[in-house]
């Protein structure tokens, strides 16, 4: 595999492993033995946005951290789908690849759809789902979002994302509440990750995040196939990107069995920021 000079090995010290999925190279982490858990990444991160959780968990669970294809150390293509539904097949793909009987989710920020899409499609694999700042429906009526995606639809949008970089350099810092938690060498791992063969696929999760209203609709329809499943939810307060007074009510109406807990002083990476409450919520069960 390539070497990444850029990668900390004290603070990323798994051993990556490889699986063709789609005809491309996806890399994920492998680590530890027990029940499984599979943690799902939204954008502009990959599997390194669970590492801290991981590290606290893999001396009891075998921990499974996919990068989707033109994220992390994944494959970048401009040949690739992006869209979040064939990253929702291609999870799937991955599951069956490495014979996941059964195991708990974890899914946050665009990992929420492409992992619960894979959970309601097979729920008789899923032993517990924990939710962390993300959403399972059209969002096409909030203002909040409305603004930013007509812009990002124009041509300063697609420069921004795709020759800028701005997602890694600005959006990343933007999901921090507490900003000595992203120091210039943990936000490295975000930048150099994202490197210009991969922009695209922050770009169209970007243009995706009001421009697949259907699907996220279907979701949202068939949400009762996961609604018995033990859930928690987990909600960083300070959250800028993902607000919790837009967003946080619909949750609780309609995953009503599920255990909500609001994360103060803490933005949209709970992962980064607490992870201690994630580690104790998938282990609470």
């Amino acid at each position: 595999m390539k070497t990444n000079n850029w990668l900390n090995k004290e603070e990323y010290p798994f051993q990556t492993k490889t699986a063709i999925i789609d005809g491309y190279t996806m890399n994920y982490v492998d680590e530890g033995e027990g029940d499984v858990i599979l943690f799902v990444h939204g954008t502009p991160c990959w599997s390194f946005v669970y590492r801290k959780v991981i590290k606290k968990l893999n001396i009891k669970y075998r921990c499974i951290a996919p990068d989707h294809l033109g994220f992390g150390l994944s494959e970048k293509s401009k040949n690739i789908d992006y869209s979040p539904q064939a990253h929702a097949k291609r999870l799937k793909d991955f599951i069956k690849e490495l014979k996941i009987k059964n195991f708990h989710l974890v899914v946050h920020d665009f990992g929420g759809p492409i992992g619960l899409s894979c959970a309601i499609d097979m729920p008789e694999k899923i032993k517990s789902i924990t939710i962390l700042n993300t959403w399972l429906w059209p969002l096409d009526d909030y203002a909040h979002f409305a603004k930013p995606s007509k812009i990002i639809k124009t041509g300063i949008g697609k420069f921004l994302y795709l020759n800028l970089n701005f997602s890694a350099k600005v959006l990343v810092k933007k999901g921090f509440h507490n900003s000595k938690n992203i120091n210039k060498s943990i936000h490295k791992h975000y930048i150099k990750a994202q490197n210009k063969n991969g922009r695209k696929a922050a770009y169209q999760f970007a243009l995706s995040l009001l421009g697949e209203s259907g699907w996220y609709a279907k979701l949202w329809e068939n949400k009762d196939k996961i609604q018995n499943i033990p859930t928690r939810i987990l909600w960083g307060m300070e959250d800028e990107l993902l607000p919790a007074n837009l967003l946080l009510d619909k949750w609780r109406e309609g995953f009503s069995k599920a255990k909500v807990t609001e994360i103060k002083d803490c933005g949209h990476f709970i992962q980064e920021e607490k992870p201690e409450f994630v580690a104790e919520a998938i282990t609470g069960y």
